[in-house]
């Protein structure tokens, strides 16, 4: 802990004293409130008081203040802390109000708490040390999704399902398929949100307005009592570089679009019976009581065209902005704050209408073979058996088209069987079908369980590789889960160091 040293001011009182007059000069007006971001920004109060200690206890460790000063400064702190945020008095930001409160309470030698700072490099570190909490809790929610997928698929490998492309029926597969799919796609999400994260993580603070400062300050100090990864070197890019909420909120709305997919396919399949609700998931008409709508899920789905929407509105803010602060920056970071509460809510809803739907597998076992959808399977038999894929295309093509014929007609409504494929063969071929496979063969590609379990390739829709699938991916979650811990436990750890060096001047 240093000397008592000037922060550079002639005379304290001066400095006080032009500070009145700029504040007096500043203060009036119709802009005053069009200019003032302090009720919005509640949500970094503790950030900005957090920033605030750090800052003090290296500036004390440099000599740049004395112990007695940074002492009754940070006593202040702990008193505006506990009074909170709605105690604070008017001021432009939360950066000047608690500058106030604590100048009110100190008197000038409050004010050096600004020492060697802007508000610029602050305010950029106050939103970064709260952003990555955020990004946290979303990450963590991503992983809940995961287990909920995971665990609900390795209830239903066995579940057969229609499969669709463009919406219309095309192969069937299982449940424990489908929503591994979804695994997979949330797992790429989670990623994503780690890496802005760890691009989010890094100390701007001590990059002063964008020119740095002439005093010896130690910015990795500073970045260490926060539990900043890093610095980001240069002062210029530290004061102006929003990039990390461009990253943040991308990463979301990536997710809110995942979320979305799953949510419209829910929707789709309790219209189709395949899935019912939980009651906590669902509500009723106001004048229809026999219905029961997904109406959480229509939510969950249009969280992606909010997070769209303020993913465009902050590139579009930051867009041809000139180096390096400009006071736009202050209608940024708003809309990644709203993009992560927003996703978050609709992750977890998501999470919990999936580990809690009832899934209906009789009507899915009845469904998954609708439209002919095991035709693909013929074919790869047939191809398997040494015609080119292509002929074995145009036998089963003529087949469904034969079956669809005949129900047309009324002389059948047995759709595509071996004898129609057999028939298809002869005008195709110029010979049966059997001459290449077993009619018993066939009789089992036509079955759609059958048919799903031949498909056992990695990642197929068979049930051991399903079962495989989720063994991987559950992996992948576990190592995720440690690396969100080990972020958690940094900044618990780097919070704890900062409260003992505190405690050492209060």
């Amino acid at each position: 802990m240093g000397d008592d040293a000037t922060d550079g001011a002639a005379d304290p009182n001066d400095a006080d004293d032009e500070t009145v007059i700029r504040r007096d000069r500043f203060s009036g007006g119709p802009a005053r409130e069009f200019l003032s971001s302090l009720a919005g920004d509640s949500r970094i109060f503790d950030a900005d008081l957090a920033v605030d200690r750090a800052h003090v206890v290296m500036l004390a460790e440099q000599g740049i203040i004395g112990d007695d000063v940074a002492g009754e400064i940070l006593t202040v702190l702990d008193d505006v802390e506990t009074a909170g945020h709605s105690d604070l008095p008017d001021g432009e930001d939360v950066h000047e109000a608690i500058e106030s409160a604590v100048i009110d309470r100190v008197g000038p030698d409050g004010g050096k708490m600004h020492t060697a700072r802007s508000r610029n490099d602050e305010v950029a570190a106050c939103i970064r040390y709260r952003l990555r909490e955020d990004l946290l809790d979303a990450i963590e929610a991503t992983l809940a999704l995961r287990e909920s997928l995971l665990e609900t698929a390795a209830e239903h490998t066995e579940t057969v399902m229609p499969g669709y492309t463009h919406l219309q029926p095309a192969q069937p597969i299982t449940v424990g398929h489908y929503l591994s799919s979804y695994a997979a796609a949330v797992g790429r999400d989670t990623a994503r949100l780690l890496d802005a994260y760890d691009r989010t993580n890094e100390s701007p603070l001590g990059g002063a307005a964008f020119a740095g400062t002439p005093f010896d300050i130690d910015r990795e100090r500073t970045a260490e009592l926060l539990g900043f990864d890093r610095v980001v070197e240069n002062s210029m890019d530290a004061a102006s570089a929003r990039d990390f909420l461009a990253e943040s909120t991308a990463a979301l709305a990536i997710h809110a679009t995942t979320l979305s997919g799953l949510a419209e396919d829910i929707v789709v399949f309790a219209n189709k019976g395949y899935i019912e609700l939980s009651d906590d998931y669902s509500s009723t008409s106001s004048i229809m009581p026999q219905k029961k709508n997904p109406d959480t899920l229509e939510l969950t789905r249009a969280v992606a065209g909010d997070a769209t929407g303020e993913l465009t509105g902050l590139l579009t803010t930051l867009k041809g902005l000139p180096r390096a602060y400009n006071r736009d920056l202050q209608r940024a970071h708003p809309h990644t704050f709203r993009t992560v509460d927003a996703v978050v809510e609709a992750s977890s809803i998501a999470a919990g209408a999936v580990a809690t739907a009832d899934w209906n597998a009789e009507l899915l076992a009845d469904e998954a073979g609708a439209g002919f959808a095991t035709a693909t399977g013929i074919a790869d038999l047939l191809a398997m058996a040494g015609l080119p894929f292509r002929t074995a295309h145009e036998v089963v093509a003529l087949a469904a088209e034969k079956a669809e014929n005949a129900a047309d007609s009324g002389d059948s409504d047995d759709g595509v069987t071996a004898a129609v494929l057999d028939a298809a063969a002869e005008e195709v071929l110029g010979e049966s079908l059997f001459e290449y496979v077993d009619e018993s063969a066939v009789e089992s590609a036509l079955d759609p369980a059958a048919s799903v379990a031949s498909r056992d390739s990695v990642g197929g829709p068979a049930p051991g590789a399903v079962e495989a699938s989720i063994k991987t991916a559950g992996e992948s979650v576990a190592t995720d889960s440690d690396a969100l811990d080990a972020r958690r436990e940094t900044l618990s750890a780097a919070a704890e160091r900062l409260q003992r060096e505190v405690d050492q001047y209060v």
